[in-house]
């Protein structure tokens, strides 16, 4: 055991060779946390490439469970989603069988952080038409009240560069018409939203679940720590258990 893994090491396998989030991640986990990471190349964001992304997901998790990680997190929305929710449950099942060591997806972290901080009906936002719709369609299976899943639509490869303003003001539009929302879902891990997720919850009095501050929560619990954090939003500041 190394100095820098002393609490836990989780390998993540991201879908894009996209910076920004992993930096977010280190910057949000406790000291004693190592991460080994895998970067898979998905360029277009298609509905092809994505379906052709889960054996990358496989082959490269088995690299992780020889590594000796303690926990495998399979990063990325839209090639689960594709699945299902029952399906994306019966793949992880056969891979932790395989592999011997516990898997989480993106979708199964978020619905996680929903049920934690007990919201049931929610909005959402995206950067694309496509993960907007596998979005809606996969938390209705999970048993969500999608009240609104609105996208805000940029290249692909430009979903990093929209303005954390952009999508306060979308978000705003989008609550004020559904005003009984529980929860509002930040969907996706290409934009960089940590700085306004606290000014949401302030001004719209209800949890705001993004990627990054999600998977760090869902770290921590599977891990068996609790440091809380400020600022980034309930999650990590209040550091509920999973369900």
């Amino acid at each position: 055991m190394s100095f820098s893994n002393w609490r836990g090491t989780v390998g993540l396998i991201k879908p894009t060779m996209r910076p920004g989030s992993m930096e977010e991640t280190v910057r949000l986990l406790p000291k004693g946390v190592g991460l080994i990471p895998i970067h898979q190349n998905v360029q277009r964001g298609s509905k092809d490439e994505f379906e052709n992304a889960i054996k990358g997901y496989h082959d490269n998790a088995v690299v992780l469970a020889n590594a000796g990680v303690e926990l495998i997190h399979h990063s990325g929305t839209p090639p689960f989603m594709m699945l299902g929710v029952e399906g994306e449950k019966k793949i992880i099942r056969k891979w932790e069988r395989e592999m011997g060591v516990p898997h989480f997806t993106a979708n199964q972290n978020i619905t996680n952080a929903l049920k934690a901080v007990h919201a049931r009906k929610i909005i959402g936002v995206s950067y694309s038409r496509l993960q907007n719709d596998l979005t809606r369609d996969y938390m209705t299976e999970a048993g969500f009240a999608v009240l609104a899943m609105e996208p805000l639509e940029v290249p692909f490869e430009k979903a990093g560069e929209i303005p954390p303003e952009q999508v306060y003001k979308l978000v705003n539009d989008t609550f004020v018409a559904n005003p009984t929302a529980e929860a509002i879902y930040l969907q996706g891990n290409a934009w960089r939203l940590l700085s306004i997720v606290e000014m949401m919850e302030r001004d719209f009095a209800v949890p705001v679940i993004e990627t990054c501050a999600a998977l760090c929560w869902e770290i921590q619990d599977r891990l068996h720590i609790r440091e809380p954090r400020e600022g980034v939003g309930v999650l990590l500041r209040e550091l509920p258990k999973r369900g």
